[in-house]
């Protein structure tokens, strides 16, 4: 039985749109240079981190998102960045007794910024807070301290096969693939064909039927 859901935040509650232009209008690249850089090293099974060396070797991304918001032009977050699902389906996980927690690979800053959406959570955390990110497995370690229920009881949900689901699963919590975004879309087919039978959503609404149907 399912007791908590635990959701990434970037391409399965956030669309990550505006923040990649923001970052390629700050390198003075074009925005589809730095999409199809990310897309690549992506697909290789890298961290999406990497496409700013192709742009800027040895980049400081810490360094340059400080720069960002020394100039006026750092990280933002709104309601307009939300998947139009994303509030329903948090709300009605809520109201079936379900507790409901946001954890991803975010900036303490973004953690803020997504605390002040007021989203229907019970609680928000980011790696930058923890000092740990995924898929290091001391990142769900801290998920599994972080959510009610033994690791089994819980779900986390992401967009990524590495990052998300398997490190998740190696961690033994349960795992949902939400098919959006550039590598929900590449790795559908391989998170079905790995657990048949086994969580692979279109939108987030399908969630709550899922895991505790009425």
């Amino acid at each position: 039985m399912i007791k908590s859901v635990v959701f990434d935040v970037g391409e399965t509650l956030l669309d990550d749109t505006r923040e990649f232009q923001a970052w390629a209008d700050w390198l003075r690249v074009p925005r589809h240079t730095l999409s199809a850089l990310v897309g690549i090293v992506v697909a290789q099974g890298r961290d999406n981190a990497e496409a700013f060396d192709y742009l800027r070797p040895g980049i400081d991304l810490g360094v340059e998102r400080q720069r960002r918001e020394e100039a006026g032009r750092g990280e933002q977050i709104g309601d307009g960045d939300l998947y139009p699902d994303v509030r329903p389906a948090l709300a009605e996980l809520r109201a079936r007794g379900l507790w409901v927690g946001v954890a991803g690979n975010q900036t303490a800053r973004a953690a803020d910024l997504i605390r002040a959406l007021d989203l229907p959570v019970d609680a928000v955390a980011t790696s930058g807070e923890w000092g740990v990110a995924k898929p290091d497995p001391g990142f769900f370690g801290r998920v599994g301290e972080f959510a009610p229920g033994d690791r089994g009881e819980i779900l986390y949900v992401g967009d990524h096969r590495d990052y998300d689901v398997r490190a998740a699963q190696a961690s033994g919590l349960q795992a949902a693939l939400i098919k959006r975004g550039p590598w929900g879309h590449l790795w559908a087919g391989d998170v079905a064909a790995a657990q048949p039978g086994g969580l692979v959503l279109d939108t987030l609404t399908q969630l709550p039927d899922l895991v505790r149907p009425r």
